[in-house]
């Protein structure tokens, strides 16, 4: 949510945005906003939004950005949580707001070739 004087603007997020921080507070001692915000910074390490990212891109930060993140913020077992908030997104069913998965390759490609 961004706020202009009185006028409230909301950002559409991704499904998988939205699942990764809730899985990330249910984890962690990180509340809500905290949780939110790590991601953020993670996705945008790897030139990612919240409202784009994707199955594939998110499984990637969570891999490769996030545990850093974490660990920054003095979250013990930081890869452990982040391959299990990973797991979590795999199981989930596209229906539910998740994009369907893109091509893997593509998706690395595009987030780790800055």
């Amino acid at each position: 949510m961004i706020g202009s004087g009185s006028t409230l603007v909301v950002e559409k997020e991704a499904g998988v945005f939205q699942m990764t921080c809730e899985e990330l507070e249910q984890r962690t001692r990180l509340s809500d906003l905290e949780a939110r915000g790590t991601v953020r910074l993670a996705l945008r390490s790897s030139g990612l939004e919240a409202r784009t990212v994707n199955r594939d891109e998110m499984s990637m930060v969570l891999a490769r950005v996030l545990p850093r993140e974490l660990r920054l913020r003095q979250i013990t077992k930081a890869e452990e949580i982040c391959i299990s908030i990973a797991e979590a997104l795999e199981l989930e069913p596209s229906g539910r707001g998740l994009p369907e998965s893109s091509d893997l390759d593509a998706a690395f490609a595009r987030v780790f070739a800055q």
